[in-house]
């Protein structure tokens, strides 16, 4: 006998020993929704501009006179370092004044440091100093604005749609990544560096436009009684501690992001140049993955796990298969279907990890606890990046590879013991048990 859950902002339907049925047309129908429009129009536009970058930046600064490899870690340095710097200061920021208004000018902050790199390329004057003050602009500008994006999504999605709307905005993210990645080579290649870079830079002016047209209403978040900065993250650090299963994730997270940097980022490329056969093998690896983020969506629209958190837990252990299959030298073919079972399980885990914590967190403190996570996450990543090429040399290129894969699934074993992980339920699953009791 079907029973109604009744949540916030909606009434989802549960059946006994059954999670609600979906449809993929029900789920398109959140798109008819002005806001969510536009806020998933500036996302895509905003990540499409970020694909575009890297390409665009490398061979610009590469490109520029005297310029070298030094010349362009610098650069990468200060865009990076004060994105994690700041992150938890961004956190505070969007929690305390309205995510709207912060997104829109995290946007335009991106615009203005692209657009300055770009004038820089363009015109030829590029001193190192302005070349890191620019792209230490940008950096500040992703640590305010990825902090305000998680919170501002269940302001504009209903709560019972939460898990679609995030689903759609990883498509629409993951269909920009693909496309830069395309496009902004392809950009580099005929009209230069610069000019890619002014092309990012009008996409952030674009994807801040749209978020200016979201007209939030006034009052839909409660308002707390105003704290110093410090004590604003106290309160952010109180509320990520007392869940086990968050810091848990994040812990695990830590590790996972370390490995995947070593082999992405290094390990990977690596093995393809010695025995693969190049670019061209590593271009299929990373489009298998591409594919994958793909299909995950649309298996993220359709799934509604009463345990979310240890189902997204448990997607975490195939994501060490194409490390495997890289360390046994298997052929390119089952390489890059390991890549796409990657892809699948990563695009899977993302959703319900989002929709998890937009649900389960005040959303008063929704944007520090994201700060939090998204730096536990990433701090290891660096390590990972300066370690791989060290213990390629010492145990070899395909061991090391290995390696990843053990750590990814140690990792995940590990946050596997947590009983709150394996436990924690969705909030219709939680009313569905307690109204059959």
């Amino acid at each position: 006998m079907a029973r109604e859950v009744r949540q916030n902002n909606g009434v989802c339907r549960f059946s006994r020993g059954f999670a609600p049925v979906h449809s993929y047309l029900g789920d398109l129908g959140l798109l008819k929704d002005r806001r969510f429009a536009l806020l998933l129009t500036a996302r895509t536009i905003s990540v499409l501009g970020s694909a575009f970058s890297p390409v665009a930046l490398a061979f610009g600064i590469l490109h520029l006179p005297g310029a070298t490899a030094f010349t362009l870690s610098a650069v990468l340095a200060a865009e990076s370092l004060p994105m994690i710097l700041f992150m938890l200061v961004g956190g505070v920021i969007a929690d305390r004044l309205p995510r709207q208004r912060v997104m829109m000018t995290g946007e335009f902050l991106m615009a203005a440091g692209f657009l300055a790199l770009a004038a820089m390329l363009l015109t030829g004057w590029a001193p190192l100093p302005a070349l890191i003050v620019a792209a230490a602009l940008a950096g500040v500008a992703s640590a305010i604005t990825f902090p305000a994006l998680t919170g501002i999504i269940p302001e504009v999605v209903p709560l019972d749609r939460l898990q679609t709307g995030n689903a759609l905005l990883g498509m629409g993210a993951n269909a920009s990544r693909v496309a830069g990645a395309v496009l902004g080579g392809g950009t580099v290649v005929l009209v230069g560096g610069g000019w890619a870079l002014a092309v990012s830079g009008a996409m952030f002016a674009v994807a801040g436009l749209l978020i200016a047209m979201l007209r939030m209403a006034p009052g839909e978040r409660p308002r707390g009684e105003r704290h110093s900065m410090l004590a604003d993250l106290r309160d952010g650090w109180r509320e990520f501690r007392s869940r086990q299963w968050l810091w848990v994730v994040v812990a695990q997270f830590s590790l996972l992001v370390m490995a995947l940097q070593a082999g992405h980022g290094v390990l990977g490329p690596l093995l393809a140049k010695e025995s693969l056969g190049g670019p061209a093998a590593w271009s299929a690896f990373l489009a298998g993955e591409a594919v994958g983020t793909m299909a995950g969506v649309l298996v993220s629209l359709r799934l509604r796990p009463r345990r979310p958190i240890l189902v997204g837990v448990l997607l975490c252990l195939p994501s060490a298969l194409p490390y495997v299959l890289l360390g046994l030298d298997a052929p390119l073919w089952a390489i890059v279907a390991g890549a796409f079972v990657l892809g699948v399980c990563f695009d899977v885990f993302g959703v319900l990890w989002q929709t998890t914590i937009q649900r389960e967190i005040p959303a008063e403190s929704l944007s520090r606890v994201s700060s939090y996570d998204m730096l536990g996450s990433l701090m290891f990543g660096p390590i990972g990046l300066l370690l791989a090429a060290p213990a390629a040399g010492w145990f070899g290129t395909e061991e090391s590879l290995l390696g990843c894969a053990v750590i990814v699934v140690v990792a995940t074993l590990l946050a596997l013991l947590s009983p709150a992980v394996r436990t924690m339920r969705a909030p219709g699953a939680r009313a569905a048990q307690a109204d059959l009791k």
